[in-house]
């Protein structure tokens, strides 16, 4: 059952880039800003902890790695983020805290082997890690960064407000994955992303008006700037805003709610009113009427049941 209506929120921001202590210390700093904003959902940016390697190479060619490609590699993997620690914790008793749940995009490092993941971190509002979803299809030179998750993680979340789940910025370029999603039923669909161009917004009002759902993106903010200095000699041919953002909360119907936000870091608010939900599948369902399961049929491989939480 739905609430009749539930505040959400959006972050963008600049992480404290590279640096996963001090990242997570603000993650806690915007928690308790959303909570003071009375948000009952709140998401972060893609990989926020440590941050996206926009604009690094990491020295990589075909056929050809060097020492000082990996060494900065190995800067980025001491500051990722393992599922069983300390930081983790940290962030749930925040989420415990202002009785919020919560989607952290986080660069995630296995505890054992050192492979590294584009993953999305779910809290529940009693601080509970509820668990993960990794990127399937990491872009272009992303690829060298991150491994690619499985279908395992494709999950969703009964929220007690609605049922969420998400992709990973260019997943929701996969229409099948999308699918994924919409057939679980999710209510509230996150996108966080690192894609700032202008364009990207008619995607994400698309999903909106295909999945008939409330859709969530969120981008960081930074600058050149904001790099640490020992970065800096990597990124001469970029320009000073490397992201200018474009976080937006988009309703079922495709109106934009709030936003999209640029060049500025912000929370971005919204009241979701939950009958939207069933007033826009009057002539569109994408699971329901409209499927054509007698023409078309789909499936998942490992996509995991939908889980619920106990909402406070």
């Amino acid at each position: 059952m739905f609430t009749r209506s539930a505040k959400v929120g959006v972050v963008q921001a600049t992480p404290i880039l590279f640096n996963i202590e001090q990242s997570v210390s603000l993650v806690v700093q915007w928690i308790e800003s959303a909570k003071k904003e009375g948000c009952e959902l709140l998401l972060f940016p893609e990989s926020f902890i440590p941050a996206y390697p926009r604009g690094i190479s990491y020295d990589a060619v075909v056929g050809r790695r060097t020492e000082r490609g990996r060494a900065l590699w190995l800067d980025y993997w001491k500051n990722s983020m393992e599922g069983s620690s300390d930081y983790v914790k940290q962030i749930g008793e925040a989420a415990k805290a202002a009785a919020m749940f919560v989607a952290l995009g986080v660069t995630e490092r296995e505890s054992i082997g050192g492979s590294l993941y584009c993953s999305l971190f779910y809290f529940g509002p009693d601080g509970t890690f509820l668990g993960k979803h990794r990127k399937l299809k990491p872009t272009g030179l992303e690829r060298f960064v991150w491994a690619e998750g499985d279908g395992t993680t494709l999950a969703t979340y009964d929220t007690g407000i609605g049922r969420v789940g998400g992709l990973i910025c260019w997943e929701n370029y996969m229409p099948l994955a999308r699918m994924a999603m919409y057939s679980k039923g999710v209510d509230i669909y996150l996108a966080p992303t690192a894609d700032a161009r202008p364009s990207w917004q008619s995607t994400l009002q698309h999903i909106a008006l295909e999945g008939r759902c409330f859709v969530l993106a969120s981008n960081q903010y930074v600058r050149k700037s904001d790099y640490p200095d020992r970065y800096q000699e990597f990124l001469a041919d970029e320009p000073e805003i490397m992201s200018a953002g474009g976080s937006v909360i988009i309703a079922p119907s495709g109106e934009i709610l709030n936003g999209p936000l640029w060049n500025a870091e912000g929370l971005l608010t919204a009241d979701l009113d939950f009958d939207l939900l069933a007033k826009m599948k009057l002539d569109f369902d994408v699971v329901g009427h409209y499927a054509r399961n007698d023409v078309f049929s789909f499936g998942a491989t490992g996509q995991p049941d939908t889980k619920n939480i106990k909402a406070l």
